[in-house]
């Protein structure tokens, strides 16, 4: 097993690195944070010589912080006490629980102890939430008060391994219905017994490279969520890769945990700042909730633009246009960056030097909006929870858009023909095909899943192991990767042409008109055939190649009759901005309440007109544009199913959901 090491250090596992990072570091002094990251990673430039803040929820303000050496302390107590409650070493443990300093010191707990974490999504739908619990088995689960209280507490009795549940914040009133033989415990309580017991206890077990970190659920985009089996050297391999790309991060940054610490995203880059030194706040979900918020300020923005004097909108303009030439140069415009451009900046607290996003793709406009406004380089990554987070991460001195950069140095990338999508690796002038990931942060599979693992990862003659990702790639000819698609979001129409949904979608998300939008085009091949007196009826839902062959499986059989229907045109479901489309209606002399306005066929097809528009000048071709589309009065969340924890769209949820709106707008009601 090979090692990766920091400003020296030679780790093989994260319990290794604990010991080397975390007690090395006893800071005192008190210095606020006044950084907020994107989505993926973000360092400032104020000193804060401390560790982990916590905010109280909702209530804005100073932070309160913690110490390494107090962060370990609480950390090492804490898995003592599981062990004295019979947690074994390579037993799982499960945390549901929102993002906060309590999540992070159980995961260094279990990490030290080699308990293997199962996290779980805290906006989890409850069958989500039993299916996770009961396929590992665990009988220990960390959580909340309000968690346990709305949503552990119908589900508790679905769960017959359950034995001990710890809150994070406090222990919640007591309940006659509570299952017997289940008992809750504070994890105050827990730490406390951990450290009366520490002086007498036996050494605990450490882990080694291959054991089980972390056993992470995915957010179920496509059905029940997966579990991911991530080890200790998948997890040091991907933080390795990723800190590799940020140059310079040490003691002085300071990041603010904000996203879902189940998603691997955050997980991550909490290890790559913990790992450097760096200070962590956690702000609470209140304060910094939307994953796209990088979209969501460039929209703000704009309006604000837009409501300026002919004046001062003038200058603006002609501010960021000289920005982006001079950019496009290599040069700086130190000038704009102190007169104009410092209000946008302070935003997010005027000390941000590098934005990395991730999770969900940045488009051009809003990252060019963001290289010019925020003062600071803006770039990409990509990567899967299947590949512990790590692929890609563009350089700080590439100011391209559209790209999420070359391979990091933990894994390679290749790219392999998808002839069903008409992409193959030795197209001109880039090379293109379906990315397949290779390293040692590529993870063990799907945990009771075979066929899934064996369908999704598979290892080489050398013996490395590969993760085929499903998403479609570009590389140019540095070395960079583009992501210019997705398997599963590719459809067929009748006339044979080929839509990329998300590409659609893309192009269109930035509207001030729209805060979201899901692309839908389904089609499907009825085929009958007669033999020996007996009608086959087949219905091909995935690609035209399955319709192919069961084209010739038809005629080996003596095919009698043959038809195939497609639909013919893409639709689309809109949530509208509310202010947006409320001032579009006055315009137009429409009144009612929202609902009503939504369900108006004329502000449907206002919408519709202002996409139609978009689309042009974003270059879509004529049968990529929505045709039909319906306004949604309720905005997606992970609370209403409609969207991942990572603000992915669930397009089988979606389809449900609209289902007579689908039906309607093709025509069959």
């Amino acid at each position: 097993m090979s090692k990766y090491g920091w400003s020296g250090l030679e780790v093989e596992t994260w319990e290794a690195l604990q010991s080397k990072v975390l007690v090395s570091r006893a800071f005192v002094r008190d210095t606020p944070a006044t950084v907020i990251p994107a989505p993926f990673e973000a360092v400032g430039a104020p000193r804060a010589e401390h560790f982990m803040g916590v905010q109280s929820r909702v209530i804005l303000g100073n932070y309160n912080w913690l110490s390494f050496e107090d962060v370990f302390v609480r950390a090492f107590d804490f898995g003592n006490g599981l062990q004295i409650l019979g947690q074994k070493p390579k037993t799982n443990i499960a945390i549901f629980c929102e993002t906060r300093a309590e999540w992070m010191i159980a995961a260094q707990a279990c990490f030290m102890y080699n308990f293997q974490l199962v996290t779980l999504y805290a906006t989890l739908g409850g069958p989500a939430i039993v299916h996770g619990l009961n396929e590992t088995e665990v009988t220990n689960i960390i959580t909340s008060k309000e968690l346990l209280q709305t949503k552990l507490k119908d589900i508790v009795s679905l769960v017959p391994c359950l034995r001990h549940i710890i809150t994070v914040d406090g222990k919640p009133p007591a309940w006659s219905e509570f299952p017997k033989g289940v008992i809750v415990h504070t994890m105050a309580a827990v730490q406390a017994l951990g450290a009366k017991a520490s002086a007498e206890n036996k050494p605990h077990s450490k882990p080694v490279p291959s054991d089980i970190a972390v056993i992470m659920y995915t957010s179920g985009s496509t059905g029940l969520p997966k579990g991911v089996m991530i080890s200790h050297s998948n997890l040091i391999a991907g933080i390795t890769g990723m800190a590799e790309r940020i140059p310079e991060l040490g003691e002085k940054d300071v990041y603010i945990g904000y996203l879902p610490l189940a998603h691997v995203l955050e997980l991550s880059a909490e290890l790559v700042c913990l790992s450097h030194g760096c200070c962590i706040g956690y702000s609470s979900p209140q304060t910094l909730a939307d994953q796209e918020i990088m979209d969501r300020i460039y929209k703000n923005v704009m309006n604000k633009v837009n409501e300026m004097s002919n004046f001062q909108r003038t200058l603006f303009i002609l501010a960021y246009n000289y920005k982006m030439e001079q950019i496009s140069k290599g040069h700086g415009t130190p000038l704009c960056d102190s007169f104009i451009f410092r209000k946008v900046r302070s935003l997010l607290g005027g000390n941000i030097r590098l934005l990395l996003c991730g999770g969900a793709p940045l488009s051009a406009t809003t990252q060019r909006f963001m290289n010019i406004c925020f003062c600071c380089p803006v770039g990409q990554g990509y990567g899967l929870t299947e590949s512990c987070g790590a692929g890609t991460i563009t350089e700080v001195w590439d100011y391209n858009t559209g790209r999420v950069g070359a391979p990091l140095v933990c894994c390679e990338i290749k790219l392999k023909n998808w002839e069903e999508g008409g992409y193959f690796n030795t197209d001109k002038p880039h090379p293109r095909g379906e990315i397949i990931i290779g390293g040692q942060n590529v993870t063990m599979g799907y945990y009771k899943n075979e066929a899934k693992t064996k369908a999704d990862f598979f290892e080489d003659e050398n013996g490395q192991r590969w993760l085929c990702t499903g998403d479609i790639g570009e590389f140019d000819p540095d070395g960079c990767l583009k992501i210019i698609d997705r398997k599963k979001d590719l459809v067929k129409l009748q006339a044979g042409e080929y839509v990329s949904l998300g590409k659609v979608e893309a192009a269109l998300k930035n509207l001030s008109l729209i805060d979201n939008i899901c692309a839908y085009a389904n089609r499907y091949a009825l085929v009958r055939v007669a033999w020996d007196g007996e009608e086959l009826i087949a219905e091909c839902q995935r690609s035209q190649l399955t319709a192919v062959n069961a084209v010739y499986a038809v005629w080996c059989l003596n095919q009698v009759a043959l038809h195939f229907s497609y639909h013919s045109y893409v639709i689309g479901f809109v949530v509208p901005n509310q202010k947006e489309l409320t001032e579009l209606a006055r315009k137009r002399g429409l009144r009612g309440t929202w609902e009503e306005l939504c369900n108006s066929c004329e502000m449907e097809n206002e919408v519709l007109k202002a996409l139609s528009e978009a689309a042009v000048s974003a270059s879509l071709e004529k049968f990529e544009i929505p045709v039909k589309i319906r306004l949604s009065p309720e905005p997606w969340t992970p609370e209403t199913g409609l969207v991942t924890d990572a603000f992915k769209l669930k397009r089988k949820e979606l389809k449900t959901h609209y289902q007579a709106d689908i039906e309607r707008m093709y025509g069959r009601k």
